[in-house]
């Protein structure tokens, strides 16, 4: 993790953080309510803060499309508490499954890790997750290696559905090989404290119902609208026939307003909702940014010349012109800034036992690649998106720690 203040201390630019969370905005007012959220109790924990514009990144939350006990009995990954709640329950799960006296059935059932959803989240949860119990908990827990067992769910007919069909069948083919069990067409009907109950679809199109006992269930699959942004859109008119998100313009700026931009999750521009666009869409709107504070600051200038020419005479109103004509070229560059447009880097995805997929666009088409070689080829993409030279450093000593010492097992 990089601390928001840590990256903020290194720009020229005056920048106001809060660590909060937005409630709410009103658009006709132009305020954004914020609550603090720390445990820590002030006079004030909830204030406004007005804006003259306004950038709108929130993600999403999880999509639980409605299916009981989802929310109540899984854990989702997409934050770190959500991580740190994944590695309490794993090694709560591990720690009861040993405890004396447990019955067969009870501690298959606890060492039986669920991980429902086949995108590059849950694939590479799978994997990690295998790779832990064979690089770790089977050397600390052997009582457990006949016992723990890892299956991915997914509901379309292949993982990876955004990867070539190569890379898909060697996909499977590794997690064959690795003993990660994989249930395509088959749905989360409901989720109890202790089992799924999934609806599995045969080849000749007929529907089997099953119940899969379970000690840890990871739900990655699915984004839902966050309540902030659901409120936003029911003050905007021009959004009321969206339902994925804040629908943008090319400019992503949010339809029907004219001062506030939406990117990431949360906003619905016609690309996939991953990291790599709206990594792409903040450097879009940085660079949008900055054009309009320099269109700002010309036009001030300019305006200034302007006064300055009406009463000058001479050789100085010359001087004056020539300089509003270098303003104006100047201006002209500024404003040239076309719409966003999404360049597609290609996609990535661990697959466990040191291997990785690729699909990597290069030229006028794609090569896809798997296998150890791209394994290293995914580590060095992911350090090259750390924020900081710091950050990066941190991320490789932390790999060689945990392939020196193992992973980190501590609850907390």
């Amino acid at each position: 993790m990089e601390p928001i203040r840590n990256i903020l201390r290194h720009k020229k630019a005056t920048v106001k953080y809060y660590e909060a969370e937005a409630t709410k905005v009103d658009y006709a007012k132009k305020v954004v309510y914020i609550n603090d959220e720390s445990e820590i109790k002030g006079d004030v924990m909830s204030t406004e803060v007005p804006f003259d514009m306004l950038v709108v990144g929130v993600g999403a939350e999880n999509a639980t499309f409605g299916i009981p006990g989802v929310r109540e009995h899984s854990c989702f990954l997409k934050e770190v508490g959500d991580a740190q709640q994944i590695r309490k329950r794993i090694m709560d799960c591990v720690e009861t499954a040993s405890f004396k006296g447990q019955t067969p059935d009870e501690r298959k059932r606890l060492l039986h890790m669920v991980v429902v959803g086949g995108g590059p989240t849950g694939v590479e949860f799978a994997g990690e997750l295998q790779d832990f119990f064979e690089q770790d908990l089977k050397k600390w827990v052997p009582e457990i290696v006949d016992s723990f067992h890892v299956t991915l769910v997914e509901a379309l007919p292949n993982v990876l559905p955004m990867f070539s069909k190569q890379l898909i069948d060697y996909t499977e083919k590794s997690f064959k090989e690795e003993s990660i069990t994989i249930r395509t067409k088959t749905m989360v009907k409901n989720v109890t404290d202790k089992a799924i109950e999934a609806e599995y679809t045969k080849p000749d199109g007929t529907k089997e119902k099953e119940i899969m006992p379970y000690g840890l269930l990871v739900w990655a699959t699915g984004n839902a609208l966050r309540p902030v942004v659901k409120d936003l859109m029911a003050q905007i008119p021009a959004q009321k026939d969206s339902r994925r998100g804040l629908a943008v313009n090319e400019y992503l700026v949010v339809n029907g307003t004219e001062n506030v931009w939406a990117v990431g999750d949360c906003a619905i521009a016609n690309y996939a909702p991953t990291a790599q666009v709206a990594s792409q869409e903040g450097a879009f709107l940085a660079r949008l940014f900055n054009s309009l504070a320099k269109t700002e600051t010309i036009n001030k200038e300019l305006a200034g010349l302007s006064e300055a020419q009406a009463t000058a005479a001479g050789d100085k109103r010359t001087q004056i012109f020539e300089e509003i004509k270098t303003l104006q070229r100047s201006l002209k560059r500024v404003k040239q800034i076309g719409p966003f447009e999404y360049s597609h880097q290609g996609s990535l995805a661990y697959i466990g036992h040191d291997k990785a997929v690729a699909d990597i666009s290069w030229l006028s088409g794609n090569i896809a690649s798997g296998g150890t070689i791209t394994y290293w080829f995914w580590k060095s993409a992911y350090v090259n998106m750390c924020f900081s030279w710091r950050n990066r450093l941190l991320v490789c000593m932390d790999w060689v720690k945990a392939s020196l010492f193992g992973r980190d097992v501590s609850r907390e």
